[in-house]
């Protein structure tokens, strides 16, 4: 008879092999694309969550997709500002950023955990560089303009943020360099302007302007959420422009993940394929999203 040890072990390689098995079409309909990640939220402060990702960042390159990842470090730069002493407020969700403010910002996401992030996948297996928007001209910035409108006098006011950047152009000849061999690209949201002035950039917003700019399949966004929900709070699994317009309109999707959203619109719309909003949270939630029936997240498609 055989030990109950042996037959656990077995039913479970059983299950391995038709998990490897399912996922074969989507690898096949996925190998030579290019998807962009934008990493961030919980799983970037948790060790184990992101030694996951790394290694589904280097499973992707290994199956043959173009692998682009974008950070983000919102809690690791306020944590430095405040080893530092250096008081910061935010506008819209956009962090108001001095000249000082910004020079942390650049270490912090530029110098420390770009490089962490390109270790780990490295570590993985993988071959990664890291990068900022500065980098070969990557990300040409232009100062994110802001008005507010005063509830007393319903006069439109200027927020001078500082140097809080938008992408202006994308320059995607050391993206394609990097496409023809196995080197995955890690970046950070850097930009500068004609003037070389340094712009802290949302990393949604790069993650989007660098899809469409490479014409990618996907565009990911991981965040610290299921994806986009109802009004019951039941995840949305797939949407078109038209949905996503009304789901806004009539307030089903508000605050934080409204910008999520219009940034996955505009990806879809200037010709990325579809952009997913997936929980980061969930071991391995990129794997679900790309090689499974159902997929682990909310898919915005333009129709």
């Amino acid at each position: 008879m055989m030990p109950k040890t042996d037959i656990s072990s077995k039913k479970q390689s059983y299950a391995q092999a038709t998990i490897l098995g399912e996922a074969l079409p989507y690898m096949r309909r996925h190998s030579g694309k290019t998807f962009v990640v934008k990493f961030g939220g919980h799983a970037m402060g948790n060790p184990d969550l992101a030694e996951l990702f790394a290694t589904d960042i280097v499973l992707l390159s290994h199956v043959g997709i173009n692998p682009i990842v974008i950070h983000g470090g919102g809690p690791q730069i306020a944590e430095m500002l405040d080893r530092l002493k250096i008081q910061s407020s935010f506008v819209d969700g956009l962090r108001v950023t001095d000249a000082a403010t910004v020079e942390v910002v650049e270490m912090v996401l530029a110098g420390k955990i770009n490089k962490q992030i390109a270790a780990k996948i490295n570590q993985a297996g993988g071959l990664a560089v890291g990068l900022s928007g500065k980098d070969g001209d990557l990300i040409s910035a232009t100062k994110v303009r802001r008005t507010k409108r005063d509830p007393d006098s319903n006069i439109e006011k200027i927020l001078d943020l500082g140097f809080v950047g938008e992408p202006k152009k994308i320059s995607t000849h050391l993206l394609e360099v990097f496409q023809e061999t196995d080197i995955i690209p890690i970046i950070a949201p850097i930009g500068s302007d004609e003037k070389g002035e340094t712009y802290n950039i949302n990393a949604d917003t790069a993650a989007g302007s660098i899809a469409s700019a490479m014409s990618a399949s996907r565009l990911l966004l991981l965040t610290d959420v299921p994806g986009v929900l109802d009004k019951k709070g039941n995840l949305i699994e797939k949407m078109n422009a038209e949905q996503v317009r009304k789901l806004i309109n009539d307030g089903t999707i508000k605050d934080g993940m409204i910008p999520k959203v219009e940034t996955c619109l505009n990806a879809v719309e200037k010709g990325v394929d579809a952009a997913v909003i997936i929980d980061g949270r969930v071991p391995h939630a990129l794997l679900l999203e790309l090689f499974t029936e159902h997929g682990a997240g909310t898919l915005i498609e333009a129709n």
